[in-house]
């Protein structure tokens, strides 16, 4: 129960990876603030399983494209208590090229992405009492730290998060560890996208287990705090290819 009385928000926690990575903070004992944008059944079943768990679960919506509506997030998340740690979960994923990326498309993808860490990584950080240590972690994907033309403007707003991971270690420290969780094949994709070719380029050859990933993101959120600005693979070594 290593989490037992610490609260961490999950932003787009209401399904498929967020809600894994809530169950997985529950299992260890700790209170989840559950974000969702549009998910308002999934969001409260996934309450309903955390609740089961013994642990306490509150529900905020919040659409991350709206920079009014992500400002009223860590305020209301703070009506429950202290949040001891902030999740950046969510994210737009959409298989664009260079030539099909509208400048809709560009800008949704940075406001929710990266813009919407940045914001609540802000407001966390302020929210902190004196003194009072806590851990950021945000959720990448393998292509942050090796972009290509697929997935363009999310893999761009990837890129990005990951330099905004290490800037934050930096301006945070000494009491806010920061730390990137970065992904591969973890789910097939949800907007469609071939996976007959996925694990071709997987060293490992597999799918990962959800289990695997709610055992790094405790690592992060419970291990040694000395570790800060880093990006942890669970990516079966994709990153590599």
């Amino acid at each position: 129960m290593l989490l037992k009385g610490k609260t961490v928000l999950i932003t787009g926690a209401a399904r498929r990876l967020g809600k894994s990575m809530a169950l997985a903070v529950a299992n260890a004992g700790g209170d989840v603030i559950l974000h969702h944008g549009h998910s308002r059944e999934e969001a409260a079943e996934t309450q309903a399983e955390i609740q089961a768990l013994g642990c306490d679960a509150h529900i905020i919506q919040a659409d991350l494209n709206d920079p009014a509506q992500i400002a009223e997030i860590i305020p209301r998340a703070l009506q429950s208590g202290p949040l001891y740690a902030l999740v950046n979960s969510a994210s737009v994923f959409d298989a664009l090229k260079l030539e099909t990326t509208t400048l809709e498309d560009w800008e949704m993808n940075l406001r929710v992405n990266l813009s919407a860490p940045f914001l609540l990584s802000q407001a966390f950080a302020a929210a902190r009492i004196a003194n009072a240590s806590g851990r950021i972690i945000n959720i990448l994907d393998w292509r942050a730290l090796r972009p290509g033309a697929d997935h363009f403007p999310y893999t761009i707003s990837k890129a990005g998060l990951a330099a905004l991971t290490q800037s934050l270690a930096t301006a945070l420290a000494p009491t806010i560890s920061v730390n990137g969780l970065a992904l591969g094949a973890i789910l097939p994709p949800s907007d469609g996208t071939p996976t007959h070719e996925l694990l071709a380029k997987v060293p490992a050859g597999r799918w990962a287990n959800l289990d695997e990933v709610g055992e790094a993101l405790l690592f992060l959120l419970t291990g040694p705090a000395y570790i800060t600005g880093e990006i942890l693979h669970l990516d079966g070594g994709r990153h590599l290819i």
